[in-house]
């Protein structure tokens, strides 16, 4: 049977340096194993090559994969995108990642917004199912979408509004206070195109150069030096996000607020991954950098979901829908 499973991780020095959805994807491998499976052939996508580029083999997700899972009915094929057909979701290549097997198991929740050769087109050559992950990434999503426990907190950072204004206009007319960090808080105060008010920083963590080594300052969001950047929210700001996040039921949080890479300017990042994390509310978080912010702090398990989707949890977040799931009867 075929699996298709997120393993897009990152890497540092030829290692795998998180692998976070390494260890998502085991439950699902495992239950097939368990079930007498004859082979699991996994495949996945890592990074963004063009063509075959030796720094993107899977060479390393597998080792970490077999150190992790001990079978020698596993394997793992290499990189989906250094075939072109992948990402045109071209027939020919599905019907080679096809060849041979007699199921396909979908449980990229991460890549089920891409309609690719390795998402979509096996779905439709192959009888498909939706694997422990994938299941378990829309229930809990999905609970967002539904009605929820008040007071709801959503919580939104990074560098673009763009990226996240789909899921703040689908979700933040139903949110008790829509919280908002990072390069989106600025862009937001100079225009806010959503139709109901949000919570910005009062103050924060100056820097007069987007360097991480930069001379920094604590100022008011309105006293900023001429050329000076705000590269993180400051401690005033840090307790009122900290207050709205007490009193949540229901959080919802996806992205930073700020350069969180640098530690001099990861405070408000940290602060708000704690609030979160001590929250008895019911508590979801999605993106790669908030993903990353909890798990270096050990606070992965202290949050009721952390979704290894970015771009598939705010498209579904959004309403839309994704083809990789569509393509699967029993998930959609």
């Amino acid at each position: 049977m075929l699996v298709r499973a997120d393993l897009n991780v990152p890497l540092e020095e030829g290692r795998v340096a998180d692998d976070t959805r390494i260890r998502a994807s085991l439950p699902t491998l495992q239950l097939l194993l368990e079930r007498d499976a004859q082979r699991v052939t996994v495949c996945s996508h890592l990074g963004r090559p063009k063509g075959e580029d030796p720094q993107y083999s899977m060479r390393p997700v597998r080792q970490r994969l077999a150190e992790l899972l001990r079978d020698e009915r596993l394997q793992v094929l290499e990189n989906t995108r250094f075939n072109p057909g992948e990402t045109k979701n071209d027939p020919e290549f599905a019907r080679e990642l096809a060849a041979d097997n007699e199921l396909f198991v979908q449980d990229a929740f991460g890549s089920v917004h891409r309609a690719h050769a390795s998402t979509v087109g096996v779905a439709e050559l192959l009888p498909a199912y939706a694997g422990l992950l994938l299941e378990r990434e829309l229930t809990e999503l999905g609970k967002l979408l539904g009605d929820v426990e008040h007071p709801f907190v959503l919580i939104s950072g990074g560098a673009k509004v763009d990226d996240k204004l789909g899921v703040l206009q689908n979700l933040g007319g139903k949110a008790d206070s829509v919280l908002v960090g990072g390069k989106m808080a600025e862009q937001l105060r100079e225009r806010n195109p959503l139709p109901f008010d949000v919570v910005l920083p009062t103050d924060v963590v100056a820097a007069a150069e987007f360097a991480e080594d930069a001379q920094a300052k604590v100022t008011p969001y309105d006293a900023l030096p001429d050329g000076w950047l705000g590269l993180d929210i400051g401690p005033a700001t840090r307790e009122l996000f900290a207050r709205h996040i007490d009193e949540a039921r229901t959080i919802f949080w996806n992205g930073p607020m700020g350069v969180f890479e640098w530690p001099r300017f990861a405070e408000g990042t940290k602060a708000v991954a704690e609030s979160v994390a001590r929250s008895s509310g019911h508590s979801v978080v999605g993106g790669a950098d908030s993903a990353r912010a909890l798990t270096e702090l050990g606070l992965a398990d202290e949050v009721s979901w952390l979704s290894t989707g970015g771009g598939a949890a705010l498209e579904l977040l959004e309403g839309k829908d994704l083809p990789g799931v569509a393509a699967i009867p029993e998930a959609a």
